[in-house]
């Protein structure tokens, strides 16, 4: 699995305040512990929302990864890809922006995009304001 997402988020102080108090209780191990567990218990209670969603937009969950074999097989063949994907899109180094950009007719990601700045330029994508970047 890829390393997890730094997401920063604002709470009021009161709200910051008795994630606090829980976690000094031991009923979380951190603040982190809390919201991952607040995250994880929402996306479950909107689970079916969720793979109705999945379904009708044609979404693929989990981690798509395409390398420059793979995009030089479809432009031989003059076939595009369609690609949406929850989680991860990772477009291998190596692979030219030209090609993607040939390649890839539709792109949705809702997560993170592994590319090189070229291709992510190739692609439209614009580039995230991480310091990890």
């Amino acid at each position: 699995m890829p390393e997890p997402e730094k997401v920063t988020i604002n709470l009021s102080v009161v709200d910051l305040g008795q994630i606090d108090v829980l976690v000094e209780e031991g009923y979380y191990s951190s603040r982190t512990d809390f919201l991952r567990t607040a995250a994880r218990a929402q996306l479950e209670k909107q689970s079916e929302a969720l793979n109705q969603i999945v379904r009708r937009r044609g979404l693929t969950i989990g981690v798509v990864h395409l390398n420059r074999a793979e995009l030089e097989e479809h432009f031989q063949k003059g076939e595009s890809l369609d690609v949406r994907v929850v989680g991860m899109l990772a477009i291998d180094a190596e692979v030219p922006p030209q090609l993607a950009a040939a390649v890839i007719r539709n792109l949705q990601v809702y997560g993170v995009v592994r590319a090189t700045r070229a291709v992510r330029a190739a692609l439209g994508i614009k580039e995230r304001r991480s310091p990890a970047d």
